[in-house]
């Protein structure tokens, strides 16, 4: 009993943590929180059954299976009053939608701590044309670009233009919203699907079309309490849903880090001169950016340059950086939230991850759901390698798919290609009719 008061005396205190969201970032979410020894009760909403052993799951709909309509704002309103009921200490939001839709707005009214954006500081994601706006306003490297929201427009722009093109939907399009057109006939059809309502609804209802850059992708992850910083190790994802990095766009089929295309040189230049004048913005604009802001970057011959921004963890990125983080997460969160970073240690392992996502044989189009999964428990049994649930759900005592993306299987160790072995091996071992997943992650770093 003594050692519990002297630690209260050191202001340790406990806490009651929500994570919502129910894909594969927030089951990283919620196993990097259960390992806090400050976490006295964790909660998930709406969870997955991976996360069942961790955290108690709700029956609580603020996530990406939902519009930003009507019933976005009363699941909003129905778990801010479980929380308040509940004396939740520190709630954390995965999903774009409910940043967007304004969750950190209504639980900050009702006096709750909360980690991530405001309504206003989640237009760095959810608007493009926002946040391509606010670059060419400060000078922060990215693509030439034009907006527009009538498509005879937008089609004689494009035509003033050399293929490829690129053509984004300025709102949440669950990262398939940017579109790489080779040819004239291809992008002219794009811009009809998404200013029709079509590809994307009311997201696709304004468009960017933008410069194709040249260069390598890579991803920077920035923790920001308003006024500072501290950045996570460089990641490289694969959206593409084939083996090159071939076929149409998907949420992500599998993440590394870290990521060696992007040098200590560089990722100190993209601090100064994309991150740094970022946050003081948004500052200026009085909606200070509380959160992690998700740089997607090209490194050109030119320097590296903006993508898009997102402002939140990136689903698989997520579960590489956060096997990587030494720091107690909660504190981590907690620090930011009270905008004290500036003193704060982050501490990183110097090893590397892989992650492997497993997905339904037809993804990103049309696949079946509902298939029986087997071989979780021999790999959750191994040493540096964890099976994070991403579309998953618990139907007759049994685990069985219910999303595109399945599983994420990540391995950590002292080099990449020995995460990358060992993920693979563990990837073997699970099964799922029509399963599906590249062959080919951290295929540029090896």
């Amino acid at each position: 009993m003594n050692s519990v008061i002297s630690e209260f005396e050191k202001g340790f205190f406990f806490m009651k943590v929500l994570v919502i969201g129910k894909g594969g970032r927030e089951h990283a979410l919620v196993w990097k929180l259960a390992q806090s020894p400050r976490v006295t009760q964790l909660f998930a909403a709406p969870g997955n059954p991976g996360m069942e052993p961790l955290a108690k799951i709700l029956p609580y709909r603020v996530d990406t299976s939902i519009s930003q309509g009507s019933l976005l704002q009363e699941e909003i309103q129905r778990l801010g009053k479980w929380a308040v009921k509940e004396n939740i200490d520190l709630t954390v939001v995965g999903p774009d939608d409910a940043l967007a839709g304004g969750i950190v707005d209504h639980f900050k009214d009702l006096g709750l701590q909360i980690f991530g954006p405001t309504k206003a500081a989640a237009r760095l994601e959810s608007s493009k044309v926002f946040a391509k706006n606010l670059m060419h306003r400060i000078g922060v490297p990215t693509a030439s670009y034009r907006s527009f929201s009538e498509e005879n427009k937008a089609v004689a722009y494009l035509r003033s233009l050399e293929a490829p093109f690129v053509i984004k939907a300025s709102g949440l399009a669950a990262g398939k919203g940017a579109v790489i057109c080779e040819d004239i006939k291809t992008a002219e059809n794009t811009l009809h699907q998404m200013l029709s309502g079509t590809a994307f609804g009311e997201a696709g209802s304004e468009v960017v079309i933008e410069e194709f850059m040249h260069g390598e992708e890579v991803s920077l992850f920035a923790i920001c309490d308003g006024k500072d910083f501290v950045t996570l190790p460089p990641d490289q994802d694969h959206k593409a849903i084939f083996e090159g990095d071939r076929g149409p766009n998907t949420g992500g089929m599998g993440a590394y880090a870290p990521a060696p295309a992007m040098s200590k040189s560089v990722q100190y230049e993209v601090e100064n001169q994309i991150v740094r004048p970022v946050i003081d913005e948004m500052r200026k604009l009085n909606c200070p950016f509380n959160g992690v802001l998700y740089c997607g970057l090209m490194l050109t011959d030119s320097g590296p340059k903006v993508v898009e921004f997102n402002v939140r963890f990136g689903d698989p990125e997520c579960q590489v950086l956060l096997p990587l983080l030494q720091n107690d997460l909660l504190e981590l969160l907690e620090t930011c939230c009270l905008g004290n970073l500036k003193s704060f240690n982050l501490n990183v392992s110097n090893e590397a991850s892989v992650c492997v996502v497993m997905a339904s044989g037809g993804y990103p189009g049309d696949f079946e759901k509902g298939l029986p999964i087997s071989g979780i428990s021999d790999v959750d049994q191994e040493d540096n390698t964890v099976v994070f649930h991403a579309g998953t759900q618990r139907k007759d005592e049994k685990i069985v798919t219910a999303g595109g993306r399945v599983l994420g299987i990540t391995s950590t160790d002292s080099d990449l290609p020995t995460a990358v072995k060992n993920a693979y091996l563990s990837a073997k071992k699970i099964s799922f009719k029509n399963c599906y997943y590249r062959k080919d992650i951290a295929h540029r770093a090896l």
